[in-house]
């Protein structure tokens, strides 16, 4: 194995990055838009859409293999593509898909861990029709809470970000909430927000738009999701954009509690924590963040090749050829990936 080793300027740092070619991917199945979850026990679960049916593969191994995928629902017209498609989150107890339709709903199915079996169980939207971009996200604590954020025009037509939670074992997902709303008629109209949480704390990032800026915002709830803070901007510089660059970024709660961030800029990819100026990472876009220890893992797309820096030691991978990189971090400390390469749904640990 080859390697080729060259620096990047990384603020006042250096990224070490490795030529080295991927090595044992694997394929789970045709379709597009994987995204992946872990539960409490370690079981790995990729979902993923093929044109308006939900798929799910399981893997009881750490993601050396998988399961069939089984199909988890038929939804027509179902957004997929550029962000948008099924997402997942795990729990203790249970599994959460959600997907959404071209008029603008928000549909989501429940798999029982013990049952092993997806049971529809309606729509998260409590107005009907409001979320026609079809771009959201959702995540879960331990202990079977879980927390949804989308893109919803109800008030005045403009989308603006809003929020709902799911507690254990419940049939129906709480009172849509507004959790920000742009003081400039609007957020960003084509970027997927995210979500992440970890015990009572729950941040959401967006892109916004505020005086011809694209620029990435936090807000953060320390109860659950009933209230939430004012959205925090992401990063010292800002970006004049007349139109919608369709990249939301990623951002994850560290074990101190604080969010640290990624998300792209003028075609750059950048690292960021609240109230902290943003350091350059790579060329890129669609960036991604994980881990369950002070170290994070980012992963983006360059064109083609998917990459993946480590945090703080600032080493990077190219991880595979495609597009739209998931990654997470499995029980075992090691990062599975997974990603589209042509028609196909990709994987593998690193």
């Amino acid at each position: 194995m080859k390697y080729l080793f060259f620096l990047v300027l990384l603020g006042f740092g250096f990224i070490i990055l490795s030529s080295s070619s991927p090595q044992n991917s694997d394929v789970i199945g045709q379709g597009k838009q994987p995204q992946v979850s872990i539960d409490n026990k370690g079981i790995v679960r990729v979902v993923y859409g093929l044109d308006e049916n939900i798929f799910c593969a399981t893997s009881n191994n750490h993601g050396q293999t998988f399961s069939k995928p089984v199909l988890v629902a038929h939804i027509t017209g179902m957004h997929l593509g550029m962000g948008r498609g099924p997402q997942l989150s795990s729990s203790a107890n249970y599994s959460v898909i959600t997907a959404m339709d071209k008029t603008g709903n928000i549909h989501w199915f429940k798999l029982d861990h013990t049952a092993q079996k997806w049971e529809a169980m309606g729509l998260i939207n409590d107005q009907k029709g409001l979320a026609p971009e079809g771009l959201m996200a959702i995540s879960a604590d331990k202990e079977n809470h879980f927390y949804a954020v989308w893109l919803d025009t109800r008030l005045g037509g403009s989308n603006q970000i809003w929020f709902s939670s799911l507690s254990g074992n419940a049939k129906g997902w709480s009172a849509n909430r507004l959790a920000y709303q742009s003081p400039d008629k609007h957020v960003c109209e084509c970027c997927k927000p995210s979500i992440a949480v970890s015990g009572s704390t729950v941040a959401i990032m967006f892109r916004n738009w505020l005086n011809g800026s694209r620029d990435l915002y936090v807000a953060k709830s320390t109860n659950g999701g009933q209230t939430f803070s004012a959205a925090q901007k992401m990063g010292t510089d800002t970006w004049k954009l007349n139109g919608c660059p369709m990249d939301g970024g990623a951002l994850r709660i560290a074990p101190s509690n604080s969010i640290q961030t990624v998300w792209q800029r003028k075609g750059d990819i950048y690292y960021a924590q609240a109230g902290k100026p943003e350091i350059y990472i790579a060329k890129g876009r669609y960036a991604n963040i994980t881990g369950s220890t002070a170290n994070a893992v980012v992963t983006y797309q360059n064109i083609d090749t998917l990459n993946m820096v480590s945090l703080p030691d600032k080493k990077a991978t190219v991880i595979g050829i495609g597009s739209f990189l998931k990654v997470a971090q499995l029980t075992n400390k090691n990062e599975f990936f997974v990603w589209e390469q042509g028609n196909d749904i990709k994987f593998r640990t690193l």
